[in-house]
């Protein structure tokens, strides 16, 4: 069985979150028999950013990290398509792709082509920017997996439902072949962030959840990520935090392991008009066996037990508040981290999902069949 996949990237993951799930889904994929051809354009931002900050070396690193996995880099306007997609049984287009590229599978889609076809929706421009999600033409897809019943609505409820089958609930998950619990021989601090600062979508909120408890309460605390002006790592280094920039996400577990607790901070756009999405950090994170606090936002989907699995802090001096505690109280610290992971493995896990997408590919396939559409 051969699936194959069309993403910004998949060796970079320098500001572009999908990177991780999509490593965790394709070595899975793998690891049950498929064979697996994955395109990224050559031009991509993430890349492009990656390889101008940093070189070649967080390339060759990637694939150290995973020797299964490989991309095959492509120009839009010298693409075959045809021969891209020689062979496949199943293919996944993500809204990060042109949307020439996501016109044009659907089109060889249209002409026969004996494989499912699925557009996968990992952002709030469903509900932020629908401009854009209008110029993809999906009407020759199969459906489209979306990460949060809020985004799978939105496509329900728009013109162009009429024309393409259904849309699914596609939730983000941990690769739990990297992300699990590891010992640290020098624990390093008191609090670790990882995030990036990016677009103005949660400035006031790093300032309240984040910067303002750490300096309040004297943390050791250390900060990774991309796209922070000058004026953002000042009031880092005015809170006495240390910013250390862009980070390989398969370095999280183990830098996670150093320190004592993390605490999550989502984009405001998630919060206020997409309930029930958390995006991928806080899976990550639980699944790392590190105690998580996180700024409000609703988990409308019952993916965790808050205040079991972490706790929610719903403004800053809770936030605070929070972290006193479990900076203080061991046995606090130890369950929060136990169950966090206990629901990870128990339902959110890459291999949950690629069990949920084959499930929904036979679902859309044996009705096919059936008709003898293929």
């Amino acid at each position: 069985m051969r699936c194959v996949i069309f993403t910004h990237s998949l060796v970079s993951d320098w500001n572009h979150g999908n990177a991780h799930f999509l490593r965790g889904i394709a070595t899975e994929l793998i690891a049950r028999g498929w064979d697996l051809r994955i395109f990224e354009p050559s031009d991509g931002w993430s890349r492009a950013n990656l390889l101008a900050e940093h070189g070649t070396q967080p390339i060759h690193d990637f694939e150290r990290a995973y020797p299964t996995l490989r991309s095959t880099l492509y120009d839009l306007g010298e693409l075959n398509v045809s021969e891209a997609l020689d062979g496949a049984d199943m293919v996944l287009v993500h809204e990060w792709n042109d949307p020439e590229l996501v016109r044009r599978i659907g089109q060889h889609r249209a002409s026969g082509g004996d494989y499912t076809l699925f557009f996968h929706d990992t952002h709030h421009r469903s509900q932020t920017d629908a401009s854009a999600i209008a110029a993809y033409q999906l009407r020759h897809y199969d459906g489209v997996l979306a990460y949060g019943a809020v985004i799978r609505d939105i496509y329900q409820a728009a013109s162009l439902r009429t024309t393409m089958p259904d849309t699914w609930v596609w939730h983000e998950a941990a690769d739990t072949r990297v992300f699990y619990p590891r010992s640290a021989d020098s624990p390093e601090g008191d609090l670790v962030w990882i995030g990036n600062w990016g677009d103005e979508e949660r400035t006031e909120e790093l300032r309240e959840f984040l910067i303002e408890p750490i300096k309040k309460l004297k943390l050791r605390a250390t900060v990774y990520g991309v796209r922070y002006p000058a004026s953002a790592i000042q009031e880092l280094a005015d809170a006495s935090i240390e910013y250390r920039g862009w980070l390989p996400n398969f370095c999280v577990p183990e830098v996670f392991a150093r320190y004592r607790v993390t605490v999550h901070v989502p984009r405001r756009p998630y919060v206020k008009d997409l309930p029930g999405i958390p995006t991928i950090r806080p899976f990550e994170a639980m699944a790392c066996g590190i105690p998580l606090i996180s700024a409000p936002w609703s988990d409308s989907e019952g993916l965790f037990r808050p205040g079991c699995d972490f706790l929610f802090a719903k403004d800053g001096d809770e936030m605070a508040s929070h972290l006193t505690r479990v900076l203080s109280d061991d046995q606090l610290a130890r369950d929060l981290a136990m169950r966090g992971l206990e629901t990870i493995r128990q339902r959110h896990t890459c291999s949950h999902r690629v069990d949920e997408l084959l499930a929904i590919r036979a679902s859309v396939r044996e009705p096919m069949l059936t008709k003898g559409t293929f």
